[in-house]
């Protein structure tokens, strides 16, 4: 299943004020009951400079596209990492599938 970016600022609020949030030792988790399957990540600076912060983006993507076949309905979704030393592909992709499982996505 494909899934679209969320990118305007608006979406990201109406999450952030009315999604129901899920948390990991890594993630937090805003989702929302949607029409489409729709993701964004939250990321600030207090992570590292920018290289940094789009690996870890590209490491949540790609968690994500491979976690999302598990889900039952569709969702708008936010993701926002959790600030670590490390941080690894295996770890997210851990912590995603929990959530889903325990929150029943």
């Amino acid at each position: 299943m494909k899934y679209l970016r969320l990118k305007k600022q608006a979406d990201f609020q109406k999450l952030f004020q009315k999604g129901k949030r899920a948390f990991s030792p890594s993630l937090t988790v805003l989702y929302r009951p949607a029409e489409k399957m729709r993701m964004g990540i939250s990321i600030g600076k207090k992570h590292g400079k920018s290289v940094k912060r789009n690996k870890i983006k590209r490491l949540i993507r790609e968690a994500f596209r491979l976690t999302q076949e598990e889900m039952k309905g569709t969702y708008s979704i936010v993701i926002i990492p959790k600030i670590r030393e490390e941080y690894s592909f295996y770890t997210f992709q851990k912590h995603l599938q929990c959530i889903i499982k325990k929150e029943k996505l």
